[in-house]
């Protein structure tokens, strides 16, 4: 796209030159601030409502249903405080319409003339670290917020720049989409290779009986089945108090938990280390499963990891299972099996998020009885989950360049870096 003819400083650093013809004001100048429309509402009050209709917005977008509204109109909703002040893992300024209620910890932002989505998208690009207050609980106050110097377009502008980044970011929304399509059917096809290879082998041509288990169904004639308890060991974490935790040193332990374990891989960016007398059963050990079973979430409930001789030695809290045994290269794939998955009526509830080592215990896994067909069905998994996760890998790191496309575009059009006035125009001849 082609730049403005004439650009001027605005005297913000963080924007550099804008377009001579368009102001800088400050935010209370170009939309008013509807904070003192909201109204936040317990949990406790919104469980007792029999309708639940209308959107409820905290900080972060929609987080419950209501059966009143407080707004029915356009606004731009900007999280006052949280995390995601500071990590902005979701968009921190948001366009809300229709009926809706607003929470005390998102701002309320209206344009006093001009177009909502370019002010919303101008509001997503600005840095508002500096502006933050508090360690514990991050918070953006209204004051700091409403005097934030900004930019204005002409009016005209602002439509043209929003029209345009509708149609554009609708084309990357697009691409993105069908990578991402693509990424869960890739997953698909990960999950059917492991499914059929921990209960039909390698051979499809084996001979087959009936395993007498129900979800199992029929498994090769030479393989038998039996419980975990028989062929290795569940182990409980250990319990730790707020004493115990120490920064991380050479005789401290790293204690796992479910934040250690990310998308199946071992994850080491949000750790505890305690000093404490432990038993030696309790050190990891190469090979040995990491299983969480006991958190709040219940999609992360039997979330596991193969331990390696990175944390080897280390330990495990008691929100985390480790299960022990010989098998386990084989036993790693039954556990992230569909197999697995769909035994989780077994151990979970609308109240209870935890899988118990008695319950473990008691899962039934068919298995090879020969150690060297084991080892050869772990092989093929492993050649094949690792090329296709390398395939995801990739797919994933074209999505994010695609993101930073749409958010670079986004910046470089709300200011003014292109001029896309006449982008319509173009895009016709």
């Amino acid at each position: 796209m082609k730049r403005y003819e004439k650009y001027k400083d605005s005297g913000i650093e963080w924007l550099g030159e804008i377009p001579e013809n368009w102001k800088v004001v400050k935010i209370k100048h170009v939309l008013d601030n509807l904070n003192h429309r909201r109204i936040p509402l317990s949990s406790v009050e919104r469980g007792d409502m029999t309708e639940h209709i209308y959107d409820y917005y905290g900080a972060s977008g929609v987080i419950d249903k209501v059966d009143n509204f407080l707004f029915d109109e356009e606004t731009i909703l900007i999280g006052e405080d949280g995390a995601n002040l500071l990590s902005r893992s979701k968009r921190l300024a948001f366009i809300a319409s229709g009926k809706y209620w607003v929470n005390n910890h998102a701002h309320i932002l209206k344009p006093k003339d001009g177009s909502i989505i370019y002010f919303s998208e101008l509001l997503e690009t600005i840095d508002y670290t500096p502006l933050i207050v508090g360690a514990a609980q991050p918070k953006l106050t209204q004051e700091s917020l409403m005097n934030i110097e900004v930019i204005e377009p002409p009016k005209d502008e602002q439509t043209a720049i929003a029209s345009y980044l509708d149609h554009k970011t609708a084309q990357i929304d697009a691409l993105i989409e069908k990578k991402e399509q693509l990424i869960e059917k890739l997953k698909e096809q990960r999950q059917a290779i492991i499914n059929e290879a921990v209960t039909k082998g390698l051979n499809p041509k084996a001979p087959l009986k009936d395993s007498g288990i129900e979800w199992l169904r029929e498994i090769p004639e030479h393989w038998e089945t039996t419980k975990l308890k028989y062929i290795g060991e569940s182990i409980t974490g250990i319990t730790y108090s707020p004493d115990d935790v120490v920064d991380s040193g050479e005789y401290h332990k790293l204690v796992l938990r479910s934040s250690n374990i990310q998308d199946g891989k071992l994850e080491l960016t949000n750790n505890v280390y305690v000093n404490k007398e432990i038993n030696p059963k309790y050190y990891t050990q190469n090979g040995d499963i990491l299983i969480c079973s006991r958190n709040g979430s219940r999609d992360l409930i039997g979330k596991n990891i193969k331990i390696d001789e990175r944390v080897s030695g280390e330990t495990w809290g008691a929100f985390m299972t480790v299960f022990r045994s010989e098998f386990n290269d084989f036993v790693y794939y039954f556990f992230n099996s569909q197999i697995f998955k769909a035994l989780s009526s077994l151990f979970l509830s609308s109240t209870i998020n935890q899988l118990t080592i008695g319950v473990l215990n008691e899962f039934v896994i068919a298995l090879p009885k020969d150690k060297e067909e084991q080892k050869k069905i772990v092989k093929y998994l492993n050649e094949k989950t690792s090329s296709l996760d390398d395939t995801i890998f990739k797919v994933q790191i074209s999505i994010e360049k695609f993101k930073l496309y749409r958010q670079s575009l986004i910046s470089e059009a709300v200011t003014g870096k292109i001029d896309v006035r006449d982008w319509e125009t173009i895009t016709t001849n």
